[in-house]
């Protein structure tokens, strides 16, 4: 009998073909550079290509490997399908890219929230002029993020490499850009490299730092990719793994794994003690109004799924960007720069469906992971917590489909 061919090369080709129409749909790319090539193709013939791949990955031996392969070569089908003139229902379009279904916050859910968030945040006014105020106590100088970032980026490396472990020779640069439409950002380089990028269009906070160096570093995207890259693309000869695709389902876990980072690796107790003592000293920030903001911040929770129902406003619903941008205002208690970030954010293409990744993606991860928020300081661990730190050291290390998330979610 004679094996089936490994798919690798002909999915890196297509998608490198499908990049030369959707600039951004590869997000970052390792592997061989004649496999790179963005000969721009006919849309329906990159839809046909797409349909003879999935069919090819069906023969794919490991178990684990093909239904990787079967959900990715999906999202680029559904691409492809996009590209070639097909109108999709934008429901239809989350779920083709990332095998998630879109989810739609509650009203009364999110009234609930400002309720909680309105007790929590200091002062009179408006919410959003408590929130902005409190924010605007807790910002750091430009001047000084890349430096009280330093000993963020170690404790949070140290501690990973504890927990999960850390392929020898990995590192990333960082920096800080402008114009963009998110806040931080990984680009996988290969090589067991990346490069972080945090955002000054919008000032940085020192409460929100840590989790944005988790999400980005250690443990999250950085720590996903190298790892990945290390265990199956080097030891295993997967080399789909040695690209990384921005509309595909890889993002709900990748996504999933990043917003949960933090929490893997330091519970809020510890996160707050370091922030209100030796960060917060670096910075030169009063140690009440952090505090505030932490508060603040946990009321937040609850609003989480606002910038998702306003991408479902925007593209199913057919709303006015000027509705779109009330809802955000008053749901997401933020400016009007901030809302136009967010509207920004939703309705770029490669990211109008993507903003679910992070809601539902990390609830997919919390809830499959068990709650793992509060890892005592010494170290020890409940039975449930453990658990939930081994699925997440797998989640790092192997390729799991937000699929096989849903399936491994304790029922009640």
């Amino acid at each position: 009998m004679t094996p089936a061919p490994d798919p690798a090369e002909r999915y890196i080709r297509l998608a490198h073909a499908l990049d030369a129409h959707s600039e951004g749909f590869i997000d970052g790319y390792g592997g061989p550079q004649d496999w790179a090539d963005r000969t721009r193709r006919d849309p329906a013939e990159l839809r046909a290509e797409a349909q003879a791949l999935l069919d090819e990955v069906s023969g794919v031996e490991d178990e684990a490997r093909r239904a990787f392969l079967t959900v990715q070569v999906r999202a680029m089908h559904t691409l492809a399908r996009r590209l070639a003139g097909e109108t999709l229902p934008y429901a239809d379009e989350v779920r083709g890219l990332y095998d998630i279904d879109p989810v739609r916050a509650d009203t009364a859910d999110l009234e609930a929230a400002l309720g909680a968030l309105d007790a929590a945040l200091p002062g009179s006014g408006s919410l959003n002029e408590r929130e902005e105020a409190l924010r605007s106590r807790v910002v750091l100088l430009k001047d000084d993020i890349l430096r009280v970032a330093q000993p963020i980026l170690s404790t949070l490396r140290e501690r990973t490499r504890e927990r999960f472990g850390l392929p020898e020779g990995e590192d990333f640069s960082i920096g800080l850009v402008s114009d963009k439409p998110w806040t931080g950002y990984n680009w996988p380089l290969g090589n067991l490299r990346s490069r972080i990028d945090l955002n000054t269009d919008l000032p940085l906070l020192l409460p929100d730092l840590p989790d944005l160096l988790a999400h980005e570093g250690y443990p999250g995207h950085h720590t996903e990719h190298a790892t990945k890259e290390a265990r199956l693309v080097r030891e295993r000869g997967w080399l789909e793994h040695g690209i990384q695709l921005i509309n595909a389902p890889e993002c709900v876990v990748s996504e999933g794994i990043a917003v949960n980072a933090r929490a893997a690796v330091m519970s809020r107790e510890e996160l707050e003690a370091w922030l209100t003592g030796e960060l917060v000293g670096m910075a030169g920030l009063d140690p009440d109004d952090v505090r505030a903001y932490l508060a603040a911040s946990r009321a937040r929770e609850g609003l989480k799924s606002v910038s998702g129902t306003a991408a479902l406003m925007l593209h199913e619903d057919g709303a006015p960007e000027a509705e779109v941008l009330a809802f955000l205002r008053r749901y997401a208690v933020v400016s009007e720069d901030r809302a136009r970030q967010s509207l920004r954010f939703i309705s770029q293409p490669n990211f109008r469906a993507y903003i679910f990744t992070y809601s539902v993606g990390g609830d997919l991860v919390f809830q499959s992971s068990a709650p793992f928020d509060a890892v005592d300081p010494k170290g020890q661990t409940g039975g449930r917590k453990e658990a939930g730190m081994m699925t997440f050291a797998r989640l790092l290390r192997e390729p799991v489909t937000p699929g096989q998330l849903r399936e491994a979610v304790p029922t009640a």
